[in-house]
């Protein structure tokens, strides 16, 4: 049985305008889906809709019954109070009720030893185990490490982080539920590429079912097995990840574009033939008319079949000042701190003309804080930095503001950038600005509208080094389309800084890479930087290991059998305590504070029994 199924489902948020319109698909148990399609045609519609968040007008829905199914796209309303901490344990919610009806069981069969009871504390154990109870710890530590959710973060209070911290945090609390169908909006959004990557090794080890709205094209070709497209409220449906939608999606065009064309061609020869079976028909054989009209209706229809259309191509290219001299960027001993956290020192580069650049790194590592160096945003802590005197730059920074935010987009690319009123149209136009998106004031544009807009500003710029931060962070795929078509003949020197793959490995000769407060500086592309990655690895994995001298065996201390002794009486004791605070727990559960203070007596006391088994173990030794 399909873990989802949607057939002809309908769904309008206006009289007449529907954003789904007899969508239809499904998804087997264990695969991995892309749904995709550009901004507004109701993908995130769709999941709402899956997890009952939205009724729809008309079709089915369904899901296999006893099947979990959680989302990723809002952030849930947690109680005031809770921690990071709070909102991770949430997840095994269901556990620890079942841990703490073992301990009431276990309790009971101290004074009662009835078979009824050792066979529900059995099964409890059991299932206990098959959830993964014994492990709870330990998976939330190895999820929210892999999500870069450190220690200290997670004593912080939920509501403190954050947007993108708090949807991290979500997003670890769903992994770690027992959820049998993930539904992910967008969930790269707020990564960098190590959690990314994190994120791609766990969903391809997942047992269950995926279903992922992404921009991020790097993570959907590596992730998902097929693609749903959803166009004019239709679902077209694709058996491959996103490198082979792209291409299929391709022939499928020109297939559709062919049988149109012939379809043309053959309305126009049956046009012909039917005037000239009308005109031998008034000369004296009505037959011919009967002909005629038969051959009109073919014609209309064959002419009920739309021209196929494909997303326009940029045709705006960028201005470029032509190098000259041999250095375009010089670093050298470059440090920068802020407070007591460095963020690197020591830097020494040389930049050529030409050269295209991607800064990587961990978030806080100080990619964006190196951009804002070589722009004079930002002061070094020692060193220096020199552009060449041929150097012109421009900035896309990942935040973009203008001078007024009251003038419209069209006004804003007039004075700033002193172009007619017709070419100001043509290149909003091509950046996907059309009709009355123009007069649109650019305060009230989004964060991916701003950034295509700016983009299209700095065109008209006479440059020879672009520097660009985040350039693809707010943009839907075609929007990325659009830019990468603006820089495919840019010639000159670009530096990035970017955690979009795709994006990298399409421009990208030569890789910076901040970990640590050291720059690692590779001449290559994406792939090839990673391939050098895992050799590195792989090469001190393999380095023999120095050999550990043998230890001379310790001599035995003294008195150790009464301190041997005394070490288990204070252990029976610290054990006596726990058990009591246990049975106390259990007489406030629905105390939440009081559970909460308790929690904390426990950990205590925790700590100093493990301080205390060591000890008895080393003094027995």
């Amino acid at each position: 049985m399909a873990d989802i199924s949607v057939s002809a489902l309908v769904k309008s948020f206006e009289i007449g305008k529907r954003i789904l319109d007899g969508l239809s698909f499904t998804v087997n148990p264990g695969e991995r889906v892309g749904i995709l399609g550009h901004n507004g045609c109701g993908k995130t519609t769709l999941f709402r809709i899956l997890v009952h968040e939205l009724d729809f007008d008309d079709g089915q829905v369904s899901t296999a019954p006893g099947k979990r199914i959680g989302l990723i796209s809002q952030i849930p309303v947690y109680p005031a109070g809770w921690t990071v901490e709070d909102v991770l344990k949430e997840a095994h919610r269901r556990l620890y009720g079942m841990q703490r009806r073992m301990e009431e069981l276990a309790g009971q069969m101290e004074h009662d030893s009835s078979p009824a009871l050792l066979r529900e504390y059995d099964r409890l154990s059991a299932e206990f185990e098959r959830l993964g109870g014994y492990t709870m710890e330990s998976d939330r530590s190895r999820v929210a490490n892999g999500l870069q959710i450190p220690p200290r973060q997670r004593e912080q209070l939920f509501d403190s982080l954050s947007g993108g911290e708090k949807t991290r945090v979500n997003l670890a609390r769903l992994i770690l539920e027992d959820t049998d169908i993930l539904l992910l909006d967008e969930p790269t959004n707020h990564l960098d590429l190590r959690a990314t990557e994190w994120l791609e090794d766990y969903l391809l080890h997942f047992k269950g079912t995926v279903l992922a709205i992404s921009h991020d094209r790097w993570f959907l070709d590596k992730v998902v097995q097929r693609c749903v497209e959803i166009r004019d409220g239709k679902a077209e449906l694709y058996s491959g990840n996103y490198s082979f939608f792209v291409q299929e999606r391709q022939r499928r065009f020109e297939e559709k574009l062919k049988q149109y064309e012939k379809d043309q061609a053959k309305i126009e020869q049956l046009q012909r033939a039917a005037e000239q079976m009308h005109l031998w028909a008034f000369l004296g054989n009505d037959k011919l008319h009967k002909r005629a009209f038969s051959m009109e209706k073919r014609i209309e229809k064959l002419s009920r079949s739309e021209k196929p259309t494909e997303q326009k191509k940029l045709s705006v290219k960028f201005k470029q000042r032509e190098f000259n001299g041999d250095e375009a960027l010089v670093i050298e001993g470059l440090a920068k701190s802020f407070g007591d956290k460095r963020l690197f020192s020591g830097l020494s580069l040389n930049v050529t003309g030409g050269e295209h650049i991607a800064i990587v790194g961990d978030n806080g590592t100080g990619k964006s804080t190196l951009v804002k160096l070589i722009m004079s945003e930002e002061t070094p802590d020692a060193g220096y930095l020199s552009l060449g005197p041929a150097v012109r730059k421009a900035y896309l920074p990942q935040i973009v503001r203008f001078s007024v935010d009251e003038r419209s987009a069209l006004d804003t690319m007039l004075y700033d950038c002193r172009c007619q009123p017709q070419e100001a149209r043509d290149r909003l136009a091509a950046f996907g600005f059309r009709g009355e998106d123009v007069f649109k004031p650019v305060g009230a544009l989004s964060g991916g509208e701003r950034s295509r807009l700016k983009l299209c500003m700095l065109m008209g710029s006479d440059i020879n080094l672009l520097i660009l931060d985040e350039p693809t962070n707010h943009l839907d795929i075609a929007s990325r389309e659009w830019m990468e078509d603006a820089l495919s003949d840019y010639e000159q020197t670009l530096l990035f800084v970017s955690h979009d793959r795709w994006f990298i490995e399409k421009f990208a000769d030569r890789i910076w890479a901040l970990e640590d407060g050291a720059l690692t500086d590779f001449r290559g592309g994406w792939q090839e930087y990673r391939a050098w990655k895992e050799r590195q690895a792989a090469l001190q994995q393999a380095a023999p290991k120095p050999v550990k001298k043998k230890e001379e065996k310790k001599p035995r201390v003294p008195n150790a059998d009464k301190l041997i002794a005394k070490t288990e009486r204070e252990i029976a004791r610290l054990e006596e305590k726990l058990a009591a605070l246990e049975r106390e727990a259990e007489a406030n559960a629905s105390d939440y504070q009081k559970l909460m203070e308790l929690d904390g007596q426990k950990e205590a006391l925790n700590a100093g029994l493990l301080e205390l088994y060591d000890r008895w173990e080393e003094l027995n030794s």
